[in-house]
């Protein structure tokens, strides 16, 4: 991420793997690799990125940030 010695650098990336424990990964056994994996998956693609809403986006959702982002932008 970022240099050796700077502790914000991780910041983000714990947040999301503790939140991902927290929603996916503690409720559930899978069986084989590929269940698990296509799991992950599902959750940033369509849990994660588009219906969650996050406390440090004004509880808006990635998408709906990132879209009221570019109408500024373009504006």
């Amino acid at each position: 991420m970022g240099a050796v010695g700077t502790p914000h650098d991780n910041a983000m990336v714990q947040s999301f793997w503790g939140r991902m424990q927290v929603e996916l990964l503690n409720r559930k056994s899978w069986q084989t690799r590929v269940e698990l994996a296509a799991a992950i998956q599902h959750y940033v693609d369509n849990f994660h990125n588009h219906r969650r809403r996050h406390s440090a986006l004004d509880m808006l959702t990635p998408i709906e940030y990132e879209n009221r982002y570019q109408s500024t932008v373009a504006a």
